[in-house]
């Protein structure tokens, strides 16, 4: 993954660091092939800054609140940095909306991609793409590959963990409607139930106060936590992407709305011309090797 020693530089020096424990955003079905086009029409025109958004003239962009580093600043989704505020103004940079032109909403992660009529015109809220989800929601292509950690206090148990069957006895502890919670369920299957948090906070107190040994979170998240939040735990490990099919974040729209395919070609461009690598590198530090447990 791409993140890390930065992260931890600047932690530890009492820097400034642009991440975010966040509310999590992953699936808790199997992964879709992200590359794919959304089922949005590709017949809408993409003209710059004249889209059919929410509002004439504004590109009405939605996350949850709190905003957790790295994906926001200072819980701040509108000042431009974090890796997902950084995303959401290059989309909008490229369908022609300005930082100006941008309205930010808050929305519950869970709400994002629950059936119904949506307030936004997209929602970035590392909510990964998955074919259960686009049964009620339109996603665009992958703007972020992503896996799951786990974490625990150093010198415990769960700290002493090398491999999958070493967490099955483990009291574990996820966000509620992410995919951390489901390799939990589907790929450690532990012998006792996980914990569920509504927030990350929660399970991040939970940890602390010893009442589970470990929690999973995206990768990104497990190095702000250790780094900057609960110094006296660590990474575990990292798991292996299923199936072979990477794991992506994607932003979120209506089903059948008539701006994913021009928010779909806005990503893949910007994947094309280095630009998502760039905020990759500047919010979510340089690749780190985070042990894979097998």
């Amino acid at each position: 993954m791409h993140l890390a020693p930065r992260v931890l530089r600047r932690a530890l020096a009492g820097a400034t660091v642009a991440l975010l424990a966040t509310a999590v955003g992953c699936a808790p079905q199997p992964e879709a092939d992200a590359s794919a086009k959304s089922s949005g029409s590709t017949g809408s025109t993409c003209a710059k800054g004249k889209l059919a958004t929410k509002t004439s003239g504004k590109l009405t962009i939605a996350t949850d609140e709190p905003a957790y580093e790295p994906w926001f600043k200072d819980d701040k989704p509108s000042n431009g940095q974090g890796f997902e505020s950084a995303v959401a103004y290059a989309v909008a940079k490229r369908l022609g909306y300005d930082k100006s032109a941008v309205v930010w909403q808050s929305v519950p992660f869970n709400k994002a991609f629950a059936p119904g009529e949506k307030t936004f015109d997209f929602d970035i809220n590392q909510v990964s793409i998955s074919d259960e989800r686009k049964k009620a929601v339109d996603f665009s292509s992958g703007y972020y590959d992503v896996r799951q950690a786990v974490i625990a206090l150093k010198g415990t148990k769960a700290a002493k963990a090398t491999s999958i069957a070493d967490l099955k006895g483990l009291k574990l502890g996820a966000q509620v409607g992410t995919t951390s919670l489901d390799y939990i369920d589907d790929v450690v299957k532990p012998t006792q139930d996980a914990a569920v948090y509504a927030k990350n906070d929660q399970a991040k107190s939970a940890l602390k106060n010893g009442q589970v040994d470990a929690v999973v979170v995206d990768l990104p998240t497990a190095f702000y936590i250790t780094a900057a939040e609960v110094t006296d735990a660590e990474i575990v490990g990292q798991f292996e992407n299923r199936g072979g099919t990477p794991e992506q974040f994607g932003l979120v729209l209506d089903k059948g709305s008539a701006l994913t395919s021009c928010v779909t070609d806005a990503v893949d461009a910007l994947r094309e011309d280095g630009t998502l690598a760039k905020i990759e590198q500047q919010w979510l530090s340089d690749a780190v090797d985070a042990p894979v447990l097998k």
